[in-house]
Formats: structure tokens, sequence, C-alpha cells
């Protein structure tokens, strides 16, 4: 889609876009040598000039090592490991080649998840937290982060569960969470399991707000998945998704994406569709010409509103900027990572604080009792 629009306008300094794809051919996890291939392929077979690439850190590092070998750039989407953009650090001649679009490093999202809390936290005055995440690696490296940072911020961790992928009956999570007296959940739930735990903490009219991870919370047809018990859940999201005009391309985007394929594009694609639509052609037009050295050079200098960010910038190591990192000027500028809450089928911004009062809107809590009771929504 980002091809054919650009393409409509008269292409890219005089040249249409053509897309050239190569598939690792695998449905969990990849096998490195076939991955490799393939991209190895794109380059040398079907001549790509730029690379955008997804996948986890077991092929997103030899991806990389194959472009800087052979000087092509690669723009990688849905990938978060730190290693990625470090190694431009540590060795700029070699990596630099190297872009990170979407979304951020795993250090980035762990502070992410560290401000979310401390943001609802200054919302309600609640202190005490539960921490339920699925059984990963990275999501155990995510809770301890989080078990190390917390206190420091005057929170208590008091339930701190892992779950297995695939659970469906999150009445024991909810019965230890509510005994041990928490107020907040923290959920980081990335299957249909979120379903469920939802559903449940709804009938039980848990009185607790949830507030963190649940992936498939930010599609629009979550309400009717959960039949409207959704309603006053917090989750992290992006405003393509939610459909808040966060930028002046954020619902042109969203819409155009639903007309095409009938339904609504998840982060990775609007990723992907963000960095050939507004992010290459931005750096090629002001590089004036293909030549790579010249178009890392202007990548480095990106500028330029996207889908997702007021100001879409890089930082030093090729990564993207996320909040304000820039002197002066408002995290809300640059790439933010939003949290969304269900409101009577709506999903409307609460964090960052200033985008909910740009909304018009404030933080809701469940219609139940709960320690929200005999005070005013805040």
């Amino acid at each position: 889609m980002a091809a054919e629009q650009i393409n409509a306008e008269g292409g890219i300094l005089g040249r249409n876009i053509t897309i050239v794809a190569q598939d690792d051919d695998s449905e969990t996890q990849p096998d490195i040598a076939v991955a490799s291939n393939a991209m190895t392929k794109l380059i040398t077979v079907d001549h790509a000039d730029y690379i955008i690439s997804t996948g986890g850190s077991i092929i997103t590092l030899p991806y990389q090592d194959i472009c800087s070998e052979h000087k092509k750039i690669i723009l990688t989407v849905a990938t978060t490991t730190d290693n990625y953009t470090l190694r431009v650090i540590e060795n700029y001649e070699k990596y630099k080649y190297s872009f990170r679009t979407c979304p951020a490093n795993a250090t980035t999202i762990s502070e992410g998840l560290l401000g979310d809390i401390i943001t609802v936290g200054n919302y309600t005055g609640f202190t005490k937290v539960a921490l339920l995440f699925g059984e990963s690696s990275s999501q155990r490296a995510k809770a301890a982060d989080l078990k190390r940072t917390l206190p420091a911020h005057g929170f208590q961790i008091v339930y701190d569960k892992f779950f297995t992928e695939g659970t469906t009956d999150f009445a024991s999570y909810l019965a230890g969470i509510e005994s041990a007296g928490a107020e907040i959940i923290v959920p980081y739930i990335t299957g249909q399991s979120g379903t469920s735990f939802v559903k449940e903490w709804y009938d039980r009219q848990s009185p607790t707000v949830i507030w963190g991870v649940l992936t498939l919370a930010g599609d629009s047809s979550f309400w009717n998945l959960t039949q409207g018990k959704c309603d006053t859940i917090s989750t992290n999201g992006y405003p393509t998704t939610s459909g808040y005009p966060l930028t002046n391309k954020t619902v042109p985007t969203r819409e155009a994406y639903i007309r095409r394929w009938g339904e609504v594009p998840t982060m990775t694609a609007v990723g992907a569709y963000d960095t050939l639509r507004f992010i290459l052609p931005d750096a090629l037009r002001r590089a004036g010409t293909t030549e790579t050295e010249a178009v890392v050079e202007a990548l480095e200098n990106t500028d330029v509103e996207t889908s997702c960010a007021r100001h879409f910038v890089f930082t030093s190591s090729h990564d993207v900027l996320v909040g304000s990192g820039v002197p002066n000027n408002p995290a809300e500028d640059y790439m933010v990572m939003c949290i969304f809450q269900w409101q009577s089928g709506t999903q409307v911004p609460v964090k960052p604080e200033a985008i909910m009062k740009e909304a018009g809107v404030t933080f809701k809590y469940p219609n139940w009792r709960g320690p929200w009771s005999n005070f005013p929504t805040p």
C-alpha cells in the first residue's frame, strides 16, 4: 500500500518503488540458515536497495551482519533486542547501515512499563501492585526489572506470578491477587489468554484496576470479544489501532488499511508502512541521491511526521527516539508509549497525561466497589 501511494505521487527521485520479498519459511522458530539464505538472495539475486525486516534477535542479528557485509541499509520492525542498535555504537563503520523504526529496544520498553505504573499511581494514589506475566524468559526479565525499580518509587509488589501460555482459567490468580490486597494489576499477556483474563476479572468484580500489556485489547474487536467486559481496562497501544488522531497521518493510515484489508492494522504493519511511506522517502529526498553513505547520513538526521510520531527521530544508535530526549521539547512530540482505556466501547488515551488532556478525557474506575470507592475520578 505504501509503495502504491508513493508511486501514485510520482515515486521518489523520479523512480517508482518496487517490492521484492523473501520468506524465512518458519511458522514459529526460524531456521537461521534458511533465513540467512533468504536475506542473501534478496541482496544478490533480487537486487534490493533497501531492506525492511521483522523477527526476533535469533535472526535479526544475522540479518544485520549480512546487510553490513553488503553495505545495504536495513530498517527493522518488531524486534526489541538491545544488541541490534548497541552494535551501531560499538562498531559504527560496520553497522551504520542498521536502523530500527518500530518499536523501541528492550531497555526502553522496561523503562516504559515503569513509567506506565508510576502514571496510574499518580492518577489513583494506589501503591499495591500485582504482576501477572506470561511464562517466558523475556517476560521474566521485564518482571525482574519492575521488582527492582518499583519499590524506589513508593510501590509495594504484593503479588508476582507467571502463567503458562494458553491459560484460560484465571480464578486462582485473581483470588490470590485480591487476597494479597493488590489495587493495581499489571498484566503482560500477549495471546488469547487476555480475553479470558479480562472476562473473569469483570465477572468477579475484582476490586482492582487493570493497567498493563494486553495485546489483544488494542484491537477494535476486543469490546465484542469480551461482551463489553473490558470497560475501564487500560492497556498499551498504538494510535493507529485505537483511531486516536495523534498526528495528521494516523487516521488516514488506519482508514486506508481498513478499506484495503477489512481489519485494523497491527503495530508491525504500521511500522513497516511508516518506514516505507514516510521515513525512507524523506531521507532519500533530502539526500537527493540513492548513494548509500549519503542516505545513511540523511536517515541519521531524520525528523519527519509519521502515523505514530509527530516527529520521528533516530537516536545516535539508530534506534527510534521514544519520549523526549530532546531538550525543551515535550515527550509527546516524539514516539510515545501510549496507554489506552476502554470506555463505553471506545479506546481513549490515558497516557501520556498531556495527550489525555488534549483528548478531553479522564481515567475511569470500574463501576463496582473497590479501593476507589468514595472518592472522585481523578
